[in-house]
């Protein structure tokens, strides 16, 4: 049992990290803070979606905000047709995870390099950007919601208690849901790692054609993630826009891909805990900045992003884990040392 415990520390500790600001949280803070932090959570989970099919499955995604966009638009639009936010949810994940599968067939299938990846994906949520910013128009509209192009879709109700949209969820509850969520996804893709497609998929990542050669598909490992990073990020701009309570063709901005490249690069690529510390931090941040006029707040965010890329080029997860946490353990071990020393004879 201690063996257990011990080999599995970090994910106890993270669980219960989560468990006490889910509780603690909407005790400790205001309602203005308290709205901010929903939004911090919705962002780490962004995050983590990237932080999966490019940490783990080296698929650098320049245009991830597609999926973001298209789960919010598809959340708005869901929600206000049907007056139930419990189905437009499940849609909001699914459609981007269906865009997700769709191009990472044609990509992974047809051998496209790495870089190729990142260009068509850019250029996927530019036309994405283009296409909803032109459908000003009161023809453009699915069933009963016109999209509003450039001005966005406003007044989107907020998440229900499923299948009652009568019971709308006040902030607090907001704040519980998308804390419940960030959890149960951070676990689910550590549970996911740790099988054999998480094996096999880190394996592409470090040697593909090794993998191959071993007999493993690795296309599929690889259109097989890409989905459910699709899919997470679909069920961020979810609760985004149940956040918001409007949706924008600004989700699709190239600015919102490259955010959540920043937020991993702050926190660490290849570690789940890193982006969710480097979101949360960076969004901080740039709310903070927002509020002086004394210096541009893109000046300083661009001088942080090239302070971490020259000087913590791993992020700050693996600073503390590799750097910081051994240090820690050696000065608890030098005492012992000492006291075990042997002791010279006294005269």
């Amino acid at each position: 049992m201690y063996a257990f415990v011990r080999s599995n520390a970090s994910l106890f500790a993270v669980g219960v990290i989560g468990i006490a600001l889910l509780i603690g949280l909407p005790l400790a803070l205001d309602l203005f803070a308290l709205l901010r932090a929903t939004l911090y959570v919705i962002f780490a989970i962004l995050a983590l979606s990237l932080a999966f099919i490019w940490g783990y499955g080296g698929i650098l995604c320049f245009g991830h905000s597609a999926f973001f966009g298209l789960g919010g638009y598809a959340y708005a639009v869901g929600v206000l047709n049907l007056g139930d936010s419990t189905i437009p949810m499940a849609i909001a994940m699914a459609l981007p995870a269906l865009l997700a599968a769709t191009l990472g067939y044609f990509m992974f299938y047809a051998r496209i390099s790495d870089v190729y990846v990142g260009v068509i994906t850019l250029t996927v949520t530019l036309i994405f950007y283009n296409v909803v910013n032109s459908t000003a128009g009161p023809q453009y509209r699915i069933g009963d919601v016109p999209l509003g192009g450039f001005n966005g879709i406003p007044n989107v109700p907020a998440l229900n208690v499923p299948f009652n949209p009568d019971v709308v969820l006040d902030p607090e509850g907001m704040f519980a849901v998308c804390m419940v969520v960030l959890i149960l996804v951070y676990f689910a893709l550590r549970a996911l790692l740790r099988m054999r497609f998480g094996r096999v998929l880190v394996a592409i990542r470090e040697n593909e054609s090794r993998v191959e050669f071993l007999g493993y598909d690795a296309r599929l490992h690889k259109l097989i993630a890409f989905a459910i990073g699709g899919a997470i990020a679909g069920l961020a701009g979810g609760l985004f826009t149940a956040w918001a309570n409007f949706i924008s063709p600004t989700a699709f901005s190239v600015v919102q891909s490259a955010q959540i490249i920043i937020w991993l690069m702050v926190g660490g690529v290849g570690t789940l805990v890193g982006p969710v510390i480097g979101a949360v931090l960076i969004a901080w941040l740039t709310a903070s900045l927002g509020s002086q006029q004394t210096i541009d707040a893109n000046v300083i965010l661009g001088t942080v992003l090239l302070a971490f890329v020259l000087l913590v080029p791993k992020g700050v997860a693996p600073i503390v884990t590799d750097r910081l946490v051994p240090w820690l353990l050696s000065l608890r071990r030098w005492p012992i040392a000492v006291t075990n020393a042997p002791q010279k004879d006294k005269p």
